[in-house]
């Protein structure tokens, strides 16, 4: 069939939205896409086009971390540090306005410093932080955006899946992008916690401290004890995974194996290892990695017939075509990720749009490490954007109930500017990201 690469590039772009929105799972709306176009254009000979993409992309040893990452997080979830650290951190800052907000922000930095996964940080805290936020008669709206977008910090702050995905893609190093990662990861869990912080203040209704007899109940000694209980295993975990890849002592797969057994010691010195226990980690492990894996095959496909048929050039010339200018070009990209994390998976997003932006960004001038990061920022709002947003359904998820799914789509509306505003930062301000990364061993 003789169709234009414009022609082309928009059908499968509405095939991919038409897809979506009847509720079929990504992976098979691409993998299907893909299919139907590259027979159209190739004929049967796109079989053994498939065939090879996915067996190159299956054949990156990089890839392997991300099974180890995501069995360290389930591990982590079952050893009970986040509760702990949420009970020890509830009575160091609860005195103050918004106090339990900030703790749920914290906890939820350093959970995310420990795993690569979301989901375990936003259900996790939604059940420890919500009764105790309703208790002291905190805005709902608050607490739902709160919960909701520090929890989606797991995905930014290393170890992160995205990142190791992201470094497979863009073909550089891993240690890299971790270590770009750190400062705007942290950059985004401040803006939190000033943002929560000065609401309380202004508005003391919306957080209040918890009370004296509450506080009053343990000593200061016992409080010490409990923060150094829940904060110090975590750190040996963060500086032997983090460390050995920043340090160039072990690769990111070798360093995920290393965390993935200090996990496991902590679950045993927790007190907290079961069998069953072990059994459950180990088959949630095998289904994340399945629909990890099976996304990028079907995203690999799609990428393979949309650049084939001309797809990329298209996306370029329009792009580029704008007369934007360097910058104007770089908004564009970004605004375009923006508006496709309210509707795609990040893993899609990466496998579709790195192939069309990154030699954009090269022929811009742009370090790509710095341009990857941005990236990374921006896909934070994937999470918590209407109406796919994963993070406000795990909110949703854990008390069905009495939770209103627009009162939480209202309360993340300030978390959403404050990662645009984060990403801004990073933007003109990239010593944030390269001052870390000059530091580590490639």
């Amino acid at each position: 069939m003789d169709l234009s690469p414009e022609l082309l590039t928009v059908l499968m772009f509405a095939g991919l939205l038409i897809g979506l929105f009847m509720g079929h799972p990504l992976a098979f709306v691409l993998g299907g896409l893909a299919v139907i176009f590259g027979y159209i254009g190739w004929g049967p000979s796109i079989f053994y086009i498939f065939m090879n993409r996915i067996w190159g992309t299956m054949d990156n040893y990089v890839l392997l971390a991300i099974p180890l990452f995501i069995f360290m997080a389930q591990f982590l979830d079952r050893s009970g540090v986040a509760d702990d650290l949420f009970t020890a951190m509830r009575y160091l800052l609860g005195q103050t306005r918004g106090g339990i907000g900030l703790a749920v922000i914290v906890v939820c930095t350093v959970f995310a410093a420990c795993t690569g996964i979301i989901g375990a940080s936003v259900v996790t805290m939604g059940l420890l932080a919500l009764p105790m936020m309703r208790k002291y008669g905190y805005d709902e709206k608050l607490s739902y955006g709160a919960i909701c977008s520090a929890g989606s910090l797991g995905i930014l702050i290393p170890p992160s899946i995205m990142l190791v995905l992201m470094a497979s893609e863009a073909t550089i190093s891993v240690g890299q992008l971790f270590a770009g990662a750190v400062i705007p990861g942290l950059i985004l869990a401040a803006l939190y916690m000033i943002y929560v912080g000065i609401r309380c203040v202004i508005n003391p209704q919306l957080g209040p401290p918890i009370s004296r007899e509450e506080r009053a109940s343990i000593t200061n000694m016992q409080l010490f004890k409990m923060v150094m209980k829940s904060l110090v295993p975590p750190a040996i975990l963060i500086l032997g995974v983090l460390g050995s890849i920043f340090f160039g002592i072990a690769t990111p797969t070798e360093a995920a194996g290393v965390g993935a057994f200090l996990a496991f010691l902590m679950v045993i010195g927790y007190g907290r290892f079961t069998w069953k226990g072990l059994y459950q980690a180990v088959m949630q492990t095998a289904k994340t990695n399945c629909m990890v894996i099976i996304i990028l095959c079907g995203a690999t496909c799609f990428t393979g017939v949309f650049l084939g048929v001309g797809g990329g050039d298209v996306v370029t010339d329009f792009v580029s075509g704008l007369g934007l200018g360097k910058w104007g070009t770089f908004w564009v990209m970004q605004l375009i990720v923006l508006v496709l994390g309210a509707f795609l998976d990040w893993i899609g997003i990466v496998l579709i749009c790195f192939p069309i932006f990154l030699p954009i960004a090269q022929d811009l001038g742009f370090d790509l490490v710095w341009f990857v990061i941005c990236m990374a920022v921006n896909l934070q709002a994937s999470f918590v954007t209407p109406p796919f947003g994963y993070a406000l359904f795990y909110i949703k998820g854990v008390d069905p109930d009495n939770i209103n799914i627009r009162d939480v789509y209202k309360g993340i509306v300030p978390f959403v500017i404050l990662i645009v505003i984060g990403l801004a930062i990073v933007t003109y301000f990239p010593q944030t990201v390269t001052w870390l990364g000059s530091f580590v061993s490639n």
